[in-house]
């Protein structure tokens, strides 16, 4: 049984998790920041970093317990590496360099955004390569063909905002407070989605890229003109989320042509993949063009360690494994190849 160390500090989650090749969390710990940061309205850079320097080694010794084991009973150790807040990032792969040196264990630099990606085949053991993924975040919001362990090609991407950050500017902006996306999702399941009317932009166009900025305004003018209930704002603006996710899709799915046919699945994963309205009209999307649909459990959307693990033991499978020199990464694209896209392209 191969047994893998996973160390999580990207953003605002300090996370540890054991898991193996079989599919198993043998153990996690996660330690939310929400507090700290609830103040602010969203995440401060220097206070999440200061936050994972005191948590981190808690946080392995307490998996390593929980799961009855040593450094010696794993084998390899897994971080991210990026992209993310740096200082975080830089927290949880130094802790990782310096497990790795001590025990002798392979280090594995894993990229926060194929954590992700794979996550899906971490809780199903039926999901195979290749697959259509959208990853949707906080920071990201991109389509991707994921060929294999490594293989991404990118078919879209924002050209501004990701759908992630425009939930927790919604959530500002209606005084929801932090974390905004799930208190968005609550709202909004109390309002008529057709009460506000906002736009869908690039709805139609023939590119399959997304753009949120223009929503984020037009809810804000919705706000500011206090003629409309605040239920039904959230209500339109998530609706016009998923318009928006559904018609990018299709214009996706369409670009790939035969392609599609190789699919086992239409896949979502990141943080926003926990709203259930999301959830359904991708399913209803993925039996419409006779896919399967694959999302992983709640626990492993949001930022975690677990993730992070089964990425690392996916690369270390295949005999892969990173020095101790690995540089931490505040952007790392899953396909460097891609085209630049117009307008801003900086979430690719």
């Amino acid at each position: 049984m191969t047994i893998i160390l996973g160390i999580e500090s990207s953003c605002d989650e300090t996370a540890a998790a054991l898991v193996s090749d079989g599919r198993v969390i043998l153990a996690q710990h996660i330690a939310s920041q929400d507090e700290q940061h609830r103040p602010y309205g969203g995440v401060v850079p220097e206070i999440a970093a200061r936050a994972h320097a005191e948590r981190i080694a808690p946080m392995v010794e307490a998996t390593l317990a929980d799961a009855g084991m040593s450094l010696a009973d794993v084998d390899a150790i897994a971080a991210t590496a990026g992209p993310g807040l740096i200082g975080g990032v830089m927290v949880g792969l130094v802790t990782a360099k310096a497990l790795a040196m001590a025990s002798g264990k392979p280090l594995l630099a894993v990229n926060h955004l194929e954590g992700h990606a794979l996550s899906p085949r971490l809780a199903d053991g039926e999901l195979c390569f290749p697959y259509m993924l959208l990853l949707v975040s906080g920071g990201h919001c991109q389509i991707l063909w994921v060929e294999g362990v490594g293989q991404y090609r990118r078919l879209a991407t924002t050209i501004d905002d990701a759908l992630g950050e425009a939930f927790d500017k919604t959530a500002k902006i209606l005084g929801l407070g932090y974390p905004g996306g799930p208190a968005v999702e609550r709202l909004a399941a109390t309002g008529n989605p057709k009460a506000v009317p906002l736009p869908r932009p690039l709805l139609g166009s023939s590119e399959p890229h997304f753009s949120f900025a223009g929503l984020k305004s037009a809810v804000l003018r919705a706000s500011q003109a206090g003629t409309h209930d605040d239920a039904d704002i959230a209500a339109a603006f998530q609706q016009a989320a998923i318009d928006c996710l559904i018609d990018r899709l299709k214009q996706a799915m369409d670009g790939l042509g035969e392609d599609l046919t190789r699919a086992d699945a239409l896949v979502v994963a990141g943080g926003v993949a926990a709203n259930k309205a999301i959830r359904g009209a991708l399913e209803t999307l993925a039996a419409g063009r006779s896919l399967r649909f694959v999302a992983p459990p709640l626990a492993l959307c949001t930022d975690n360690a677990a993730m992070i693990a089964w990425a690392g033991l996916e690369r270390f499978a295949s005999g892969q494994s990173d020095g101790l020199d690995v540089a931490a990464r505040p952007r790392w694209p899953l396909d460097p190849d891609a085209s630049p896209v117009r307008g801003a392209g900086v979430k690719a």
